[in-house]
């Protein structure tokens, strides 16, 4: 049988120090899952289990560069974060699993249209329009886990036109990264080319057009993109 129109090709994300790209499967998301973060936008931090939401693969932009700027919104917010990248899959995995599956790691901008998102809470509505649209989310290279350092305790700093926002350490997640990948697998089975963005440390805030935004997680990857 023929396709109606030619499919879609798969996003890739290169590979650090390799001529390898890592197909992207699906992108989840863990919500509030630093501490103070949770507090800055209004929530208790001990009365909070894993927030699971996803975007699509299709709209994640790869690498530096421009970052176009959505439409439907005046207060658009940056969100960096710790990007795990798995090359294997399953279901209702322990933590040795987990760790096998683990390919690498990457530095990512959870972008969020947030007026978007206060309208859809205060109608108590799902709030998937304010964080899925065209370039919500950016992503550097991935860099293998042999040669990540120790991303479960290193420093996310992110700065929009030279000025520090977010200073923070991967320490301090609410659910680090093989608890949180446990938990998602006993609600979906995990593939390979699945991405987790693992959450945002405090500091968030609005950006406009023309403004840069740099994240830096240590030994792990940067990223540099501006809003077009």
């Amino acid at each position: 049988m023929r396709s109606v129109f030619e499919p879609a090709q798969h996003t890739t994300v290169p590979v650090t120090g390799s001529d390898q790209v890592f197909p992207v499967n699906r992108i989840f998301c863990i919500g509030k899952n630093y501490a103070e973060h949770v507090r800055e936008m209004g929530s208790d931090p001990s009365d909070t289990p894993p927030c699971v939401f996803m975007k699509p693969a299709d709209c994640l932009v790869v690498g530096d560069g421009d970052l176009p700027y959505p439409s439907a919104t005046d207060d658009l917010h940056y969100e960096g974060e710790l990007v795990v990248a798995l090359s294997k899959g399953g279901k209702d995995f322990d933590r040795a699993a987990v760790e096998d599956a683990i390919f690498g790691y990457a530095a990512g901008l959870d972008m969020t249209r947030r007026d978007v998102q206060a309208g859809l809470k205060e109608r108590r509505l799902p709030w998937d329009m304010a964080k899925s649209f065209d370039g919500c989310a950016a992503i550097s290279e991935i860099k293998p886990k042999a040669d990540a350092g120790n991303p479960h305790a290193t420093n996310l700093k992110l700065s929009v036109n030279g000025d520090v926002r977010q200073n923070d350490t991967t320490a301090k997640m609410i659910w680090p990264v093989v608890d949180a990948l446990v938990h998602l697998s006993t609600l979906i089975e995990l593939k390979p080319g699945d991405l987790l963005f693992t959450g945002t440390p405090e500091g968030v805030g609005q950006v406009v057009r023309g403004d840069r935004m740099d994240l830096v997680i240590a030994d792990v990857a940067e990223l540099s993109v501006t809003l077009k």
